[in-house]
């Protein structure tokens, strides 16, 4: 059974533990170094990009979380978890670190203040059973993104049309919006068969290794 980490130092925490559980894998909080090193994959939730970047720093966990993820393992971020996973950040502060996993170019806050939260119907390609009902929260949308990178989910209608808001390239996912708070466990039901994937993968090559 994989074993999923929640970073757990801001944000939707219980909600992204509670969608894993419900997809019959192990999901634990990720505060320590060594609870990292207990993990197959990592989910980054929804919260506040520039404190969860200092408490990366002050947990020790910035260049550990880096070089797993440079080392092949799955991650999902949602919302804040995306500007942490993307390479560059807009209208981030100038002391803003993120871990760059993803070869996009993200803008916080871009739909707006607490304000302007809102709900919208969004078609994510490779996820079955119609829309996904999408909650932003002084969201982010990616701006650009490089060759290696799938869109699998745009804005459709409104002044944010054709925004992209959800991303996948290779093992890493991530979304603008907050997939834990609806109830609607897809998207988590396909990071877990990701990482299932990716286990077997790495289990296999470590038997040819032998």
């Amino acid at each position: 059974m994989p074993v999923i980490g929640v970073l757990a130092l801001q944000g939707d925490v219980p909600e992204h533990l509670a969608a894993l559980e419900r997809q019959h894998v192990k999901a634990v909080p990720v505060r320590r170094v060594e609870e990292l090193d207990a993990v197959d994959a990592l989910v980054i939730p929804g919260g506040e990009s520039t404190a969860i970047s200092k408490l990366l720093v002050a947990f020790d966990l910035l260049e550990p979380i880096r070089e797993r993820l440079t080392r092949g393992m799955p991650a999902l971020g949602s919302c804040a978890g995306m500007i942490m996973l993307a390479s560059r950040v807009l209208d981030g502060r100038d002391d803003q670190q993120s871990l760059g996993a993803l070869d996009i170019t993200v803008r916080r806050n871009a739909f707006g203040r607490q304000v302007d939260s809102f709900e919208t119907d969004v078609v994510l390609d490779g996820i079955d059973g119609g829309p996904f009902r999408t909650v932003f929260i002084r969201a982010p949308w990616v701006e650009d993104t490089g060759d290696d990178v799938e869109v699998i989910g745009r804005v459709s209608g409104g002044a944010a049309d054709g925004k992209i808001v959800a991303v996948r390239a290779g093992t890493v996912m991530a979304t603008a919006f907050h997939p834990e708070v609806t109830g609607d466990d897809r998207i988590h039901s396909a990071f877990v068969d990701l990482v299932r994937a990716a286990t077997a993968t790495a289990a296999e090559k470590q038997k040819e290794d032998r």
